[in-house]
């Protein structure tokens, strides 16, 4: 174009800054400002936000700002580009600052502010944004904004909040398409409520493209519910739906959860036989685990050797999960000594390596294990649950006693120790992997944080109330052996989300029939 004289005008530069968007870009972006300058546009609102956005998008957010400082009046796009550099690069304190110095704000400055909370993890800041949008100003939210909003509220498990936005989003007359429609499902899949995820899905008709199949596959996985996963499986094939490769990761955990060994295989190889796609290290991880999980230890190493890629963190989690549970030691503590080297600061990797020192005794080790840990400054994660009453979102730690209502939950928690124990109850001591006495070990169990969310519910619901608790560590044997207990001694519905999957207690028995 410069060749042949064409002289650049105002729509020119925006098309060829849009592109850019990493750092090895920037040196092609800095050529193209200086043109900029060179013919004069600077002033123009276009390539301001076009260099702005190209700044921002390549990593350099220091002149970003210059050049958004320069801009005398920035109008609602330039202040949002802005906005969305910070929270792309993970500076949400300072999107929040420059957020809140706008003189004005569009549906997509708090879209963008919202899903900047969820894509950083503050899944409460984002539903708090959300709040203080609907009372702050008259800018309606869009489905885009309940898109982000559904998202934090499935990975916080808060399905008062869930069914709360779904009902804002029928209110307000927005259409539950493909994109919406698939928010909702991983939203009540996520927290707990497959019933209303399989209601929405059959509600989306022809809507249903792979991604909702896929979500609705995946929810049905992780909740245990293998056999009806891998029977809408075959109803989408019928439907003429192409899976994908998110679609056979739901299918395979559901094999996995189910612990369906020869189904797993045989939907493994089909992926790549019948439907060309090459299987990810997911797939393999799935694999992996599929025969750790059956105690067949050999075949997974032999799918870990066969694999084109290097085995990473997943691949040594699925050895690690197969072998603690068949007691394979020695494929354990290779697998915890791998993680520890691919992640140098992965507490739980060390936690695990430490307690397996310390069931076999090796108290040098697990004192080593634990000085590397200070020395590195690797912190334990704590164990966490979370529960939500009326709206309210309640967390609680092991042992924790900063509740206002610490001395209630800490009486109904002997009470429901008390009624445990005279049920047949005997706590676990082996999981307290400390240099304790069994009364002490005993006491150290009984805090457990779901165990606290679980008395703290009691004192806050009615009697007969289901109960959801959202747990950020593997729900452990003693707690899953008490919660069985309690759902049958006081006839409650217990649902428990923890970082692998769904535990229904009902009855006296959970969903995983002690399989996870």
């Amino acid at each position: 174009m410069r060749r042949h004289g064409v002289r650049p005008d105002l729509y020119t530069f925006p098309f060829l800054l849009q592109p850019l968007s990493s750092p090895s870009h920037l040196p092609s972006g800095r050529r193209l400002h200086a043109h900029v300058l060179l013919f004069g546009l600077l002033s123009d609102t276009f390539a301001q936000n076009s260099l702005v956005s190209m700044y921002s998008n390549c990593g350099s957010l220091g002149d970003a700002r210059r050049l958004f400082d320069e801009i005398r009046s920035p109008d609602v796009p330039t202040w949002n580009s802005i906005v969305a550099a910070n929270l792309r690069w993970g500076f949400a304190d300072v999107a929040r600052r420059v957020f809140d110095a706008m003189p004005e704000r569009s549906v997509v400055s708090w879209t963008c502010m919202i899903e900047g909370h969820v894509k950083c993890g503050d899944y409460k800041g984002a539903l708090e944004l959300f709040r203080e949008m609907q009372k702050a100003e008259a800018v309606l939210p869009n489905e885009f904004t309940m898109s982000s909003v559904l998202s934090a509220c499935g990975r916080l498990g808060a399905l008062e909040h869930g069914k709360w936005a779904h009902a804002f989003i029928d209110k307000c007359g927005m259409r539950v398409d493909a994109v919406l429609g698939t928010c909702l499902i991983d939203m009540y899949a996520k927290c707990g409520s497959i019933e209303r995820a399989l209601q929405v899905f059959d509600g989306m008709g022809d809507d249903q493209d792979v991604t909702a199949w896929s979500a609705m596959l995946t929810g049905l996985a992780v909740h245990g519910r293998s056999q009806e996963c891998l029977a809408l499986f075959d109803q989408m094939l019928s439907r003429s739906v192409t899976p994908n490769a998110v679609t056979f990761l739901g299918v395979l955990c559901a094999c996995v959860h189910g612990g369906l060994v020869e189904e797993g295989r045989e939907y493994f190889d089909r992926m790549s036989l019948e439907f060309g796609i090459a299987p990810l290290i997911q797939h393999y991880g799935c694999i992996v685990d599929l025969y750790g999980r059956a105690g067949m230890i050999n075949q997974a190493w032999e799918v870990v050797r066969s694999m084109p890629m290097k085995a990473d963190v997943l691949i040594w989690g699925a050895l690690l999960s197969g072998s603690r549970l068949h007691g394979d030691r020695e494929t354990c503590e290779l697998a915890l000594k791998n993680l520890i080297e691919l992640e140098p600061l992965n507490s739980g990797a060390h936690v695990l390596l430490s307690n397996l020192y310390a069931k076999m005794g090796r108290w040098a080790d697990v004192r080593r294990v634990r000085g590397l840990m200070e020395a590195k400054g690797v912190k334990k994660t704590p164990g966490c649950a979370m529960v939500e009453i009326g709206g309210d979102l309640y967390e609680f730690l092991v042992g924790d006693r900063t509740h206002p209502e610490t001395r209630d939950i800490y009486l109904m928690l002997e009470e429901i120790m008390r009624k445990l124990k005279a049920a047949g109850y005997v706590a676990n001591t082996g999981e307290v992997l400390l240099d304790l006495d069994e009364e002490a070990k005993e006491a150290a169990l009984a805090v457990h944080s779901e165990k606290l969310a679980i008395a703290f519910c009691f004192i806050r619901t009615a009697p007969g109330t289901a109960l959801r608790v959202v747990k950020n560590l593997r729900v452990c044997v003693d707690c899953h052996t008490a919660i069985k207990l309690i759902s049958e001694i006081y006839e409650r519905e217990i649902v428990v989300r923890d970082c692998s999957r769904f535990h229904h207690f009902r009855h006296g028995s959970c969903s995983c029939a002690d399989f996870w």
